[in-house]
């Protein structure tokens, strides 16, 4: 097998020609293309401004969308209406050729790389947090390699990976600056409006569609809530040093504390969190895991308490004002080994910290009883963020239609 992905993964330069000739193909202004997580998800940033432009195409004259590496998702967007293609389907690589305008959240081979030379290419991004990204995590060896074997290991990606031609979609005008910087792209390609997925959790007309998964455990949710639990919402960050959290916790007694007080324990890892195997092992009456590939975003409205730790989804769960308490078992390890923060967590988290279960339960038991972050959470908001309107897809929408030549406006 990993003969047969290294194969893959330097054949790929067999297509170069195949994207030098993409530059000389007309683009179609009105066609706007969507993909997220690489192509395997319908999730994030890009599902959401997909859904408002594609609820919203006749008045902006234009057509979305979405392009999948997963058939499935095709499949699904394809029932419920919504124009969708497989990557490697004749119709698909055809759009890629004409779409003007590639919308993703890592990188354009979200959609199709082979295919995107002179396209206007649109990063979303997939969080607006504390954590160094790209050129400011020393620790990322694709964008740092230590070594010239390095460098020539690392050169497909990097090939493929953000261009200083990009744009770049950013919070607030601190997020700006700091974007700009790790991007490697100009101020001027900056783009300030509020996250598309943050449009949805605040209250924005996006109407949604489910995954079959993330249906049923919305259905779950509704009888939890119909008998007056409450939810909290775990969702670590990716890391190395999470495998720690098997000898932290003893979900027995973590279990028990949770039925004596009523709540549902609602598990939503990272995609490639290292803790799957080990949740996929469980089976305890408050504690429910979901699908790593489900969206948070569908969930994350629900939770009467965020449980976290170095993700940036404390960001976005600050624009509800509800309690949080930050489970930072790992601190040491993940700080000096992992990622660096671009400011202390202290004053980008200012919530009740645990480094323990029992500090995890005692720090769940005070959010029972109230919020006593309320007024340093709001510093921390008006940081990452310029405006607490969900208006951000309105803003991006016409940054896009410019970047067209559709509006000047």
């Amino acid at each position: 097998m990993n003969i047969i992905n290294w194969l893959k993964y330097w054949g790929q330069l067999l297509l170069l020609p195949v994207y030098w000739i993409s530059f000389f193909v007309p683009r179609d202004r009105k066609i706007w293309l969507f993909g997220s997580t690489f192509g395997r998800r319908f999730a994030d940033n890009p599902k959401y401004l997909y859904l408002y432009v594609s609820q919203h195409k006749k008045e902006l004259g234009v057509r979305p969308v979405w392009i999948s590496h997963d058939k499935s998702i095709v499949s699904m967007l394809s029932k419920k209406g919504y124009e969708a293609y497989y990557y490697h389907s004749l119709k698909g690589i055809w759009l890629a050729l004409r779409g003007k305008i590639y919308i993703f959240d890592n990188y354009s081979k979200d959609i199709n790389f082979w295919q995107s030379g002179g396209a206007v290419k649109l990063n979303l991004w997939h969080g607006v947090g504390n954590k160094r990204i790209n050129y400011d995590n020393m620790h990322d060896k694709v964008r740092h390699p230590a070594s010239l074997w390095e460098r020539w290991k690392y050169f497909p990606r990097r090939l493929s990976d953000e261009k200083p031609s990009h744009y770049i979609l950013a919070t607030s005008p601190m997020m700006c600056r700091i974007f700009a910087k790790a991007f490697h792209v100009p101020k001027r390609h900056v783009l300030e409006a509020g996250y598309p997925r943050n449009d949805y959790i605040i209250g924005s007309d996006i109407k949604n569609i489910y995954m079959p998964s993330e249906r049923k455990a919305l259905g779950m949710l509704k009888r939890w809530k119909a008998v007056g639990a409450g939810i909290v919402l775990y969702m670590p960050t990716f890391r190395d040093s999470e495998t720690m959290f098997a000898g932290i916790m003893d979900l027995n007694a973590f279990n028990a504390f949770l039925e004596k007080n009523n709540l549902l324990f609602l598990v939503k890892l990272h995609p490639k969190s290292k803790l799957k195997d080990t949740f996929a092992k469980f089976s305890y009456s408050n504690i429910s895991c979901l699908d790593a590939d489900a969206d948070p975003y569908v969930f994350l409205g629900k939770a009467d308490i965020l449980v976290t730790d170095y993700s940036s989804v404390y960001s976005d769960f600050m624009l509800l004002d509800r309690p949080v308490v930050s489970f930072q078992y790992d601190y040491k390890e993940y700080s000096g080994q992992t990622r660096e923060g671009y400011f202390d967590f202290s004053i980008y988290m200012p919530e009740t910290r645990a480094y323990d279960m029992e500090g995890l339960m005692a720090g769940i038991e005070g959010a029972l009883h109230g919020d006593t972050a309320k007024e340093a959470r709001a510093v921390s908001r008006g940081r990452m963020f310029s405006s607490l309107a969900a208006d951000g897809c309105e803003k991006i929408c016409k940054k896009c239609l410019k970047l067209a030549g559709l509006a000047h406006t």
